[in-house]
């Protein structure tokens, strides 16, 4: 794995410039920041739950440089914050989904934490774990069918979606046709309550890629400069017909899955606590503040500015009417026609 800065401090930065490398900090400020409230609100009674990404920060952060706004789409799994915020999506956008309100993209009717936004190319979020996977590929074979170039399909999931056959039957559709895809696994260890080592019979999730005949590549997903080159090495493959790739990126899940988990069932404190120590985002804040990046009170001032975002979007939400009753059977079929609104 190539790393971010060499012996003697120098930044290794990928080509990014000092503006691209602050919005990506920015960006996991933020996904931290919005995390946290999630729990906060579900915890004082007013979201019925919420999912944490803390720890995935780097690598959603890398992920979302990379990704071309306007020509790639995004099918994501819920664990993706950072990703949604990094191509586009707002932090009223994320709250209105958590307070399931009116002016949610899908009108209260997703579970927290999927997101969606048509504008964006973000595709809704399957609950289904791999469900989304084959949706995926289907945009992608949609591009190859049209003959559009220059565009990429990131799908993202953790290392237990790898379990689900959907994976298995995406990965190889994608690999026979050669489709403009990249497979992100977000490898955080633990799949709920499951560690990988209960999942599979090899060290690495890419050591699956050679069954299906595709690149592979494993990344230090606490790393968000890293995961930039490997996920911009991924998607340009994609969008100039190199076909699929498989990205592994290490990291690790320091929350608990979600509300409704209790992490302290499988795992000790212990393990949480050596994890945090390559925590990526005060990693990454000492790493731009050694380049020169970035100083301590710009830090501070960016801190402070994601706070106040938070708040401002949190109250905003939560002041937004539910949706109304009688939209209750708007998008389910196409067209005029209820059927089970019907008396024979």
């Amino acid at each position: 794995m190539a790393k971010t800065t060499t012996a003697h401090g120098r930044l290794e930065r990928a080509g990014l410039s000092d503006e691209q490398l602050v919005a990506m900090f920015r960006n996991m400020l933020l996904q931290r920041q919005l995390d946290n409230r999630g729990f906060q609100l579900n915890r004082q009674g007013k979201i019925p739950f919420a999912l944490g990404s803390e720890g995935h920060e780097a690598i959603q952060a890398g992920a979302a440089a990379a990704f071309a706004r306007g020509r790639d789409v995004l099918v994501p799994y819920y664990r993706d914050l950072g990703l949604a915020l990094g191509v586009g999506m707002t932090p009223f956008e994320i709250l209105s989904s958590l307070f399931a309100r009116r002016t949610d993209r899908s009108a209260g009717r997703q579970f927290p934490n999927h997101y969606t936004n048509h504008d964006l190319g973000v595709i809704s979020i399957s609950s289904i774990i791999a469900g989304h996977c084959t949706h995926a590929v289907g945009v992608a074979a949609a591009f190859a069918y049209r003959g559009e170039s220059g565009r990429a399909v990131l799908c993202t999931s953790g290392e237990g979606t790898t379990s689900e056959g959907e994976w298995h039957e995406a990965v190889n559709y994608a690999a026979v046709q050669q489709l403009p895809i990249v497979f992100l696994i977000e490898n955080n260890e633990w799949a709920i309550s499951t560690h990988q080592s209960m999942q599979m019979h090899v060290a690495n999730v890419a050591d699956k890629a050679a069954g299906y005949g595709i690149p592979s590549a494993i990344c230090d997903g606490f790393d968000p400069i890293e995961s930039y080159r490997a996920m911009h090495a991924a998607l340009d493959r994609a969008r100039t017909g190199g076909g699929p790739t498989l990205v592994e990126a290490k990291c690790y899940r320091y929350l608990s899955h979600s509300t409704d988990d209790d992490d302290r069932t499988y795992r000790t404190r212990e393990e949480i606590e050596e994890q945090r120590k390559l925590d990526p985002v005060p990693r990454f804040e000492a790493v731009l503040l050694d380049a020169g990046v970035l100083d301590a009170e710009h830090a501070k001032a960016m801190r402070q500015d994601v706070l106040r975002e938070t708040n401002e979007a949190t109250d905003a939400a939560e002041a937004q009417p539910y949706p109304d009753p009688a939209s209750l059977y708007s998008n389910v079929v196409a067209g005029d026609h209820h059927p089970w609104q019907e008396h024979t």
